[in-house]
């Protein structure tokens, strides 16, 4: 087998199995699946977690999951996909951060482990067994790339910092409601 052909064999394997645990992952949120929540379980979840709304919050970690996890299965719009799912991850690694880094302490090592090979392929791309190559790679293009993952960056982004910000202020209410004597000058 050719060096080429064995590449593009691993990019489809790695994109195949990626892809299988985003969407089971995404499944999990958007449909209960699994065992999971659903959509109305995962907005609750994600309030708890400092993500608000709850229920777009829980639509766009789904979309990222799902739809990442889809389309890189496809190998179709490959940087999009590796940028929306890297761009979930994050949210995820935000989420697991203080817990260090190992999974089996509830740490960030699988949601960026799974961040980090999304988004290596996203900037890969698909290789020769996809829909993206049947297209012409039309969807699969340097300015795809640049754009998807400049999106996707500044969205992770905002919602880490907004999460933040609510975090920080439910945490000064409650801190507030503790001391009910003490004013802030």
């Amino acid at each position: 087998m050719p060096f080429s052909h064995r590449k593009d064999l691993g990019l489809l394997v790695l994109r195949l199995g990626t892809a299988g645990v985003l969407l089971t992952h995404g499944s999990q949120k958007l449909l209960g699946w699994f065992g999971g929540g659903g959509l109305e379980g995962t907005a609750a979840s994600m309030e708890s977690m400092g993500f608000t709304p709850g229920r777009e919050s829980a639509i766009a970690a789904a979309a990222g999951e799902t739809g990442g996890g889809a389309l890189l299965a496809l190998g179709l719009a490959t940087p999009v996909a590796g940028a929306a799912a890297a761009g979930a991850m994050a949210g995820a690694v935000a989420v697991h951060a203080p817990a260090g880094f190992f999974a089996h302490a509830g740490g960030i090592e699988y949601p960026a482990f799974l961040g980090f090979v999304a988004a290596a392929l996203g900037l890969a791309g698909p290789g020769h067994y996809s829909v993206d190559r049947l297209t012409g790679n039309c969807l699969n293009r340097p300015g795809t790339v640049l754009l998807a993952f400049a999106v996707s960056a500044a969205a992770a982004t905002v919602v880490v910092n907004r999460r933040v910000a609510t975090l920080a202020a439910a945490a000064e209410a409650e801190s507030r409601a503790e001391a009910p004597g003490l004013s802030s000058v």
